[in-house]
């Protein structure tokens, strides 16, 4: 069910990456390849580091060493913390999505849904709008919204439907990779199943290449065609999501999938 992985060239590259802050190893020379079309899955309990390996990658944060190269179509791969800052925000603006834990995060609560998911387009110098407003319909569409609510603020959503709101801002310029960190935490149980079902879609129909952050086993297995377990800042295993899950190795990752049988 998961896409095929394209193995020729990565789409991002990471090579001893570390941040520290003072004494605390928050990501330890974690190193590994994405390449187009994948879904890659980061787990591992609180304080493991997959959130602040999410955010270097993201070019939110600034790492201690290491590297992380994704292949610029302009200019091939690049070291995105070696660019300037107008680089790299264009980057994340043209290239990168990213979904927050908290739509809140992500989402101008006073812009209507409709303002919010077009934002991307109008940073992007789009301006005709009755394309980018059929294109808002669109994609609410899409993440199985009321188009009807196109005109309404997001504060008056309940928090799955912010997280559709959200999730359609991070997609609709069409990004070459999306950064998920914790997308369906702190949803109902019903709601965060009806979620995973239309991400997993969008991943299917859009050919997505998506790095997700989760302590959720489940949603791991569902939408990540390879899995890394982080503990302490560090890769401790690695592989095709079912083997790991199935046959795990290392102790940590025996304890993590045992803790949900």
């Amino acid at each position: 069910m998961h896409a095929e992985i394209e193995t020729e060239t990565p789409l991002l590259r990471v090579e001893k990456l570390s941040k520290h802050f003072g004494f605390l190893k928050a990501v330890n020379e974690v190193s590994f390849e994405v390449y187009p079309g994948e879904v890659l899955g980061v787990v591992g309990e609180s304080g493991s580091g997959k959130t602040t390996l999410l955010q270097c990658l993201a070019g939110r944060i600034s790492p201690t060493s290491g590297e992380v190269l994704f292949n610029d179509a302009d200019d091939g791969e690049v070291n995105i913390h070696a660019l300037t800052e107008p680089d790299r925000r264009r980057l994340r603006r043209e290239a990168w999505g990213y979904v927050h834990q908290n739509p809140r995060d992500g989402l101008r609560r006073y812009t209507s849904a409709g303002g919010n998911i077009v934002e991307p387009l109008l940073n992007m110098g789009h301006r005709v709008y009755e394309d980018m407003r059929g294109k808002a319909l669109d994609w609410m569409a899409q993440v199985e919204l009321d188009t009807a609510r196109i005109d309404d603020d997001p504060k008056r959503f309940s928090g799955g439907m912010q997280q559709r709101v959200q999730i359609a801002r991070s997609l609709i310029h069409e990004p070459k990779i999306v950064y998920m960190d914790e997308p369906t935490g702190g949803l109902d149980v019903s709601v965060q199943a009806r979620l995973l079902d239309t991400l997993r879609e969008l991943v299917r129909t859009h050919s997505l290449s998506v790095v997700i952050v989760t302590h959720d086993l489940g949603v791991a297995r569902l939408l990540a065609d390879r899995l890394m377990v982080m503990r302490h800042g560090k890769v401790v295993e690695a592989g095709i999501t079912d083997q790991v899950l199935d046959d795990p190795q290392d102790a940590y990752t025996q304890l993590l999938v045992s803790s949900v049988l």
